[in-house]
């Protein structure tokens, strides 16, 4: 891997990139943050522009260990298909990656089986998938290919301590490495801030003189923890297993994952709303899990041997900060990931929302080049609309929690709501709903595609029978971990 304390080519590596076609390009990009959406705003940015210099304030791991900055990544992390096929885009061979590396590709919904608020889902297949691995190979994986890039460097230790420029025009970034006494004025045409849910912009914007950006939240108090099993032999096509919260109950929401991870583990992570939160404690994990909506992954787990101490996190809050509507916005800059929408982690999304945003960068400097006037404000509102609608999907199921902190929605969201709980229950006896709930779910089609007329007509007509009532795990399965007929 290219970890570079200083903005300088590796010998051998940059440096015979700059007689191809990055010597013909001008511009500098600096990203500032080397997580999953800094590192995909990069890869857009590389075929665009001569140099991209990726600002980190933390030494990156160089292999498959936590990142400093990311503690929610010993969770469980779904990179669904929508987002899985947007980072392919950007950067080619990628899922193959993943999977050499160890991941599984997980059919959606043959691979899994999902005790959801209507019942279980049937395993009938679809055309979508999730990436079944550590947050820590998905990051890997990327981070490996996006440094390799030409013309992409990384300033790792370093921290960004200012915008340079004015409320018009940003033209760098003011940074510091560590070891130095001074700083360093870093020029850009474009800077992106991808430094996450601890992300200063909206400070630095009012620092600029520019209005802060109205911002929402939505608190359930959920708390995670997760631990990693060694799985049983023959397990390697073992299905994803989840007992989902229901938001709409009078308790609190309570639920679990089970993903089977690379080198032949299970990881479990569990989780529960204010009034509800799992333990840190090894000997409350497994009766927490066995006390759900249905027990079937504490028996699952029964008897395995655990590789990990339990790790709690409570940072679960969504927040959007909505920069696309201010009056006025900078040249040159531009927000991206969790620094402008965070999303409790149990719908998956924000990986694939910062995918998303990726490509909408890369097809704006196609388009209109890096120092286009109103680039930056072209930027954030297409950032903006990415997050949009899985900010209305999380928000609009956790604010049913009891106990939840947030603003209730306007009476239109609320009649959506309403449609949208319809359509949970007919999906799960009618397929043609399952597939575009699939689609939607998995960032790989937009919202509408819940309202059209095969859709409609389905969620007209309802669920119309009783839903299963028994796990849709097979026979097969239950064998592997020693459980029913083999």
């Amino acid at each position: 891997m290219r970890a570079l304390s200083s903005a300088v080519p590796v010998p051998g590596e940059a440096s015979s990139a700059g007689t191809s076609d990055t010597s013909r390009r001008a511009g500098r990009v600096v990203v500032l943050g080397a997580g999953m959406a800094g590192l995909l705003a990069a890869a857009a940015a590389a075929r665009h522009v001569g140099e991209v210099v990726i600002v980190e304030r933390d030494r990156l791991p160089d292999g498959l260990e936590p990142r400093k900055g990311l503690p929610q990544a010993r969770h469980a992390h779904l990179m669904m298909s929508g987002g899985a096929r947007a980072v392919e885009s950007l950067l080619p061979g990628t899922i193959e990656g993943w999977v050499s590396a160890g991941a599984r590709r997980v059919p959606l919904g043959t691979g899994l089986v999902a005790f959801g608020p209507q019942g279980w889902y049937p395993r009938w297949p679809s055309t979508q998938f999730l990436m079944a691995c550590t947050r820590d190979l998905l990051d890997l994986v990327v981070r490996e290919k996006v440094l390799a890039l030409p013309g992409v460097v990384l300033r790792q230790e370093t921290d960004a301590l200012a915008l340079l420029g004015d409320a018009q025009r940003v033209t760098g970034v003011k940074v510091r490495t560590a070891g130095s006494h001074s700083a360093e004025a870093l020029e850009a045409d474009l800077v992106i801030d991808a430094s996450g849910r601890g992300s200063q912009a909206a400070r630095r914007l009012n620092e600029l003189g520019l209005h802060p950006a109205h911002e929402e939240t939505v608190d359930t108090g959920m708390v995670y923890v997760t631990r990693i099993f060694r799985a049983p032999p023959g397990s390697e096509r073992f299905p994803v297993v989840s007992v989902q919260a229901d938001p709409h109950g009078a308790m609190p929401g309570q639920g679990a994952t089970m993903l089977p991870v690379e080198g032949g583990r299970w990881l479990l992570t569990a989780c529960g709303t204010r009034g509800g939160e799992p333990s840190r404690e090894a000997g409350e994990f497994e009766p927490f899990v066995r006390s759900l909506r249905h027990p079937l992954i504490a028996d699952l787990i029964a008897g395995l041997e655990p590789l990990t101490d339990v790790h709690l996190t409570r940072s679960t809050v969504n927040r959007r900060r909505y920069f696309e509507r201010l009056p006025a916005w900078p040249d040159g800059f531009a927000v991206v990931g969790d620094a402008v929408a965070t999303f409790n982690p149990v719908y998956g999304q924000g990986m694939s929302v910062a995918a998303h945003s990726a490509t909408a960068i890369r097809g704006l400097l196609a388009e209109h080049g890096v120092t286009a006037p109103g680039l930056a404000r072209r930027v954030q509102r297409a950032v903006g609309r990415a997050a949009s609608s899985p900010w209305d999907l999380a928000t609009g199921e956790d604010i049913n929690y009891p106990g939840a902190i947030g603003e209730r929605p306007p009476a239109a969201a609320r009649l959506l709501r309403g449609y949208v709980q319809r359509l949970m229950r007919t999906a799960v006896v009618n397929p043609v709903v399952m597939r575009s709930l699939y689609d939607v779910m998995t960032l790989s089609a937009p919202m509408t595609a819940l309202v059209s007329p095969p859709v409609m007509l389905g969620v007209l007509r309802g669920p119309g029978r009783e839903v299963r009532n028994e796990p849709s795990i097979t026979a097969a399965e239950l064998a592997v971990c020693g459980l029913g007929p083999g």
